[in-house]
């Protein structure tokens, strides 16, 4: 009677161990900034920078873009920002903080290539991570889905072919990996044809996109919004740059005191490393995932 059940109970055992081997990997909202941070205890972008007075934060829903951006943790006040290789950025002063994140150990994580990371991150630790994918600039989509189920690009000059080429991985490891590959290939050219015209730049939303598509080209994300009782909004840019970098919250070249910038409709929008006009404002598209992170 005993081997009866112990086989029963190892039988049953086999089969949880291969129902949670085929579930899908769910990141714990505990991190939902999981890559290797210098903090133990970081302050968060909210938390050290507020909104200029009279302004208030706009409404932002649990489980945002415009939430999670603000909670986007960063090193202590003073850190430098530092380059791919450990050097320090040459024009240091334009950064009014640094964000907390790493920036891998190849010349890769530069300017379109920073919001795309965001962007994925953000997808990722939402739950949505079937909806991360990036045009290269060759047209050809790179869907991480594909690439956790082992597929890899196979390009000859323009032209990419996907094949099985390793075993399921979903690891955030395997994720990173599948990032600098579409930082390889991918750019501010590819990125702004996949982006929105936001038709008035007035109402921009945190998770916008100041980008300029062009080799090269240039683009800083939106890292929160607030609105006075006016109407009138503010904002903060992120920014990595070239070489690849640290991303950093962008001083305001116009305003010693503050790192926000004013909403316009139209005009030149200034920022201390490219200048931009308020047309090439971009959003990125609805997703049809509910976004939420995952418990």
């Amino acid at each position: 009677m005993i081997p009866k059940i112990i086989r029963v109970n190892s039988l049953i055992f086999l089969a949880v161990a291969i129902l949670l081997l085929a579930a899908p990997v769910a990141l714990s909202a505990a991190d939902p900034y999981p890559w290797p941070k210098k903090e133990t205890r970081a302050e968060t972008l909210s938390a050290r920078i507020p909104p200029p007075p009279g302004f208030t934060r706009l409404a932002a829903k649990e489980g945002s873009f415009a939430a999670w951006l603000r909670g986007l943790p960063l090193r202590p006040e003073g850190t430098p920002v530092r380059l791919y290789d450990g050097g320090r950025k040459w024009r240091g002063g334009v950064a009014f903080a640094v964000i907390d994140i790493d920036v891998g150990s190849k010349d890769l994580q530069q300017c379109a290539d920073a919001v795309m990371r965001l962007r994925a991150e953000y997808l990722r630790a939402s739950g949505c991570a079937d909806r991360i994918s990036f045009n290269f600039t060759s047209g050809h989509p790179a869907r991480w889905a594909d690439w956790a189920k082992g597929k890899r690009p196979q390009i000859n000059g323009n032209r990419v072919s996907w094949a099985v080429k390793s075993r399921p991985d979903s690891s955030y490891g395997t994720f990173r990996g599948y990032l600098d590959t579409v930082f390889t290939y991918a750019g501010s050219k590819s990125l702004s044809l996949e982006l929105d015209k936001v038709k008035d730049p007035a109402q921009i939303l945190p998770g916008d996109v100041f980008i300029e598509g062009g080799f090269p080209g240039h683009a800083v994300i939106v890292a929160d919004v607030a609105q006075n009782k006016q109407g009138r909004r503010a904002f903060l840019l992120l920014q990595s740059y070239m070489p690849a970098q640290d991303i950093h919250l962008l001083k305001n070249p116009s305003d010693s005191k503050s790192p926000w910038y004013p909403a316009l409709s139209g005009g030149t929008l200034e920022t201390p490393e490219w200048t931009f006009t308020y047309s090439d404002l971009r959003r990125f598209p609805e997703t049809d995932c509910k976004a939420g992170l995952v418990k």
